[in-house]
């Protein structure tokens, strides 16, 4: 299962190389991000049996196309870049955008900060 950021060192990360180290028996599963898997290896590591199966919710290129052999292969589920959903996870988000937000207007800063750096530069009190 992928949970990594597309950055240039992840890009197809997950190549022929990667995938022929698989136990045949493995599902690759990867709601991450797209590029992170090399499709072409992914469909021949399919195709000759190097793994068993995979299960996408990201392609390297969205929407997948329309004639992309992964449509056609039994071993494969795809999901339209949704597999997040549930009512108790939007549920969730509201309220972490909620609760983020009350922060900010406090004066805090917001618990998971993207860019850290600007922590020297932005001021949060102009509301206060």
């Amino acid at each position: 299962s992928l949970h990594a950021p597309l950055l240039p060192e992840t890009r197809r990360m997950m190549n022929a190389d990667r995938l022929k180290r698989m136990k045949p028996t493995a599902y690759l599963i990867n709601t991450c991000r797209g590029a992170v898997v090399d499709e072409a290896a992914l469909i021949r590591a399919l195709q000759d049996g190097w793994i068993a199966g995979a299960g996408l919710d990201v392609f390297e290129d969205e929407p997948l196309a329309a004639d992309s052999p992964l449509r056609a292969m039994g071993d494969v589920v795809l999901t339209p870049h949704t597999a997040f959903y549930s009512d108790a996870s939007f549920e969730r988000l509201r309220r972490r955008v909620a609760e983020e937000a009350v922060r900010v207007v406090k004066g805090e800063w917001p618990t998971a900060v993207v860019n850290p750096e600007v922590r020297g530069r932005a001021r949060l009190d102009l509301l206060h």
